[in-house]
């Protein structure tokens, strides 16, 4: 597996570039171009199957640092506003009523505002609840730029061009060739899933 490294580092540097969230897996930002939509409502037993659940540290960090760069007033408390913004910087694609819905249930004494451990508590909800089939397919999407179902060394050539990396083409098609499973000189969808988790 000595190609695979590289092409490895590629994806993955391509998905933080992206701010694609790798641990979640692959949770595509909404600044990318891909949102996510707003996660189901849960029952009480998917809660409890999600509680069991846990966020890594990187995830948790990532919660409180949004929090943070939200609360503009630093009153430890974000409103409506706030509240849309740090969801949205989060990579979920976040309607007004989405958001009505959160500060309705969790905005218990009517102050216009949450509290971080109740942002924390519907963001970690929100994280788990997404799909990483769905996450691995949007962020093949980002390297299918041109919607073959494939990636190809042009589209790798993109890639690592966008990301300031000189390979060249001889390389590119060797990181291809690791990975492809059909021969056909390109990375289909099963394929990308493959180098995503690890399942290679």
């Amino acid at each position: 597996h000595l190609q695979s490294l590289p092409l490895v580092n590629l994806v993955n540097a391509s998905c933080a570039t992206l701010e694609v969230d790798m641990s979640v897996p692959l949770g595509v930002a909404h600044a990318a171009g891909l949102p996510i939509t707003a996660a189901p409502a849960a029952s009480d037993k998917a809660r409890r199957r999600n509680r069991r659940k846990e966020l890594t540290e990187e995830q948790k960090q990532e919660i409180r640092d949004a929090f943070e760069l939200f609360d503009t007033d630093k009153d430890q408390s974000i409103d409506y506003h706030e509240l849309k913004s740090a969801m949205r910087a989060l990579g979920f694609d976040v309607k007004k009523s989405d958001v009505l819905k959160v500060m309705q249930d969790y905005d218990r004494a009517g102050t216009g505002k949450i509290s971080f451990p109740d942002f924390s508590e519907v963001l970690k909800d929100w994280i788990l609840a997404r799909d990483p089939r769905e996450e691995i397919e949007k962020a093949f999407r980002l390297f299918d730029d041109d919607g073959t179902g494939k990636v190809t060394v042009r589209n790798l050539r993109r890639v690592a061009r966008e990301l300031g990396e000189n390979m060249s083409d001889e390389e590119l098609r060797a990181m291809i060739e690791e990975f492809d499973t059909d021969g056909d000189g390109e990375i289909n969808l099963d394929d990308f899933a493959s180098i995503m988790t690890g399942d290679t």
